[in-house]
């Protein structure tokens, strides 16, 4: 059986304001940035600046949330073995593309306590042998859990269920939605987002791809909108709250979609690489939207401003096409709508991080760029990152 372990680093060394610090989404309140803290520490391994760790079984992409003094983590867990992840960047193929598992499944939420990682509790929200297949570096439990410190709100793709625990670990609602086959059978990965009472959800597929509002109090379906998409999305949705209103941002290759709080269809961009996995997010006003899977002729970052309506798309569909090839990261290019842009700049794994004035991209293969977070200017060019490549975990700050 693979397991994984949690590791909870430097911790210790932290004021408990700074440890009670709430983390309740995936990549946080503000998208990877943290207020400093000098005690956190530099460097850190399985063994140095750990403060504890623990075995949990299962396999698990999904990353763990805090709220005060709790962690909430999920995993599904096989009643038998199943193949290792094979790590690095490459093209599917027979021996490194998608998986199945004839072995029942247990998707299971834990709540941990953050000062000793003593397992409080552990809850079974489905038991099944997963109906879709997984790509091998993917897991079936690699949607992030949310929390509003009253609830932890957890949704498997690969079950087709959604539900919300209270803080004793007490089954609230469980609803199912589905599970649905992705392009070439990599599986799902989007995380669910809270904004006020409702809870919402992307699943993009090759069957009958939706975004969802649920009810976070008795987990009922308020409204559902159809998706032009194709199953090859794993962005989370982005609750927008602007100077304008507030929207939920969608990436997807097909394209960028903008939705208002009942589902209706504000604005959109067409250009987009052909896998869209990087999650949108805001600073200075600003919001920021990228995707950029190898070998496409469009890896674009697209900077909107606030109050967009209609299509926004900045290249034509003959660009789209054939692809935009003027050296890395192409010719910033803005408009009315949009900042600024790049036609090559995007990354295939991980998501970008605005942290004070700059816009950081960590490029999939181990280099770092820096640019001017609102006027797109390069500060500095491809530095390579000393620790390795292959990079798919995005960074923080």
């Amino acid at each position: 059986m693979i397991r994984l372990s949690l590791i909870v680093v430097g911790l210790a060394l932290l004021a408990p304001s700074t440890a009670l610090a709430q983390w309740a989404q995936f990549r946080g309140a503000n998208a990877g940035d943290v207020a400093d803290d000098p005690a956190l520490p530099d460097t850190w391994s399985e063994t140095e600046n750990v403060v504890w760790d623990i075995d949990i079984p299962g396999l698990s992409w999904s990353s763990p949330v805090v709220w005060e003094d709790t962690i909430f983590i999920t995993s599904a867990i096989s009643a038998g073995d199943e193949p290792d992840p094979i790590p690095g960047l490459y093209d599917p193929g027979d021996d490194n593309g998608a998986t199945r598992s004839s072995q029942v499944h247990r998707w299971v939420v834990y709540n941990i306590d953050f000062g000793t990682g003593e397992i409080r509790w552990e809850r079974e929200l489905d038991s099944a042998t997963p109906e879709i297949a997984r790509h091998i570096k993917n897991s079936f439990a690699s949607e992030t859990p949310v929390t509003d410190g009253r609830r932890v709100y957890a949704y498997f793709g690969s079950a087709g269920v959604v539900g919300a625990l209270n803080m004793s670990g007490e089954t609230v609602w469980r609803t199912e939605l589905g599970a649905y086959e992705t392009t070439l059978g990599f599986g799902s990965a989007a995380s669910p987002t809270l904004h006020g009472d409702r809870l919402y959800l992307v699943n993009d597929n090759v069957e009958q791809s939706f975004m969802v509002a649920i009810d976070k109090n008795s987990g009922e379906e308020i409204w559902r909108v159809e998706r032009p998409e194709r199953g090859q999305n794993w962005a989370t949705p982005f609750v927008w709250e602007n100077e304008v209103r507030t929207e939920i941002v969608t990436s997807g290759t097909q394209g960028v979609r903008s939705y208002d709080m009942d589902g209706n269809l504000l604005w959109e961009i067409h250009g987009m690489s052909g896998l869209t996995i990087p999650t949108p997010f805001a600073k200075h006003g600003l919001l920021y939207i990228s995707s950029g899977y190898p070998g496409g002729g469009l890896r674009p970052v697209y900077v909107v401003k606030p109050g967009a309506s209609g299509d926004i798309s900045l290249w034509s569909r003959d660009d789209m096409r054939t692809g935009l090839s003027s050296g890395f990261p192409g010719t910033r290019a803005s408009s009315d709508d949009v900042a600024w842009a790049y036609p090559l700049l995007g990354t295939y794994n991980t998501s970008a991080l605005v942290y004070g004035d700059y816009y950081y991209t960590l490029l999939d293969r181990g280099f770092l760029v820096a640019h001017d977070a609102r006027t797109g200017e390069e500060i500095y060019s491809r530095k390579r990152l000393e620790i390795g490549n292959g990079f798919t975990a995005s960074p923080w700050a």
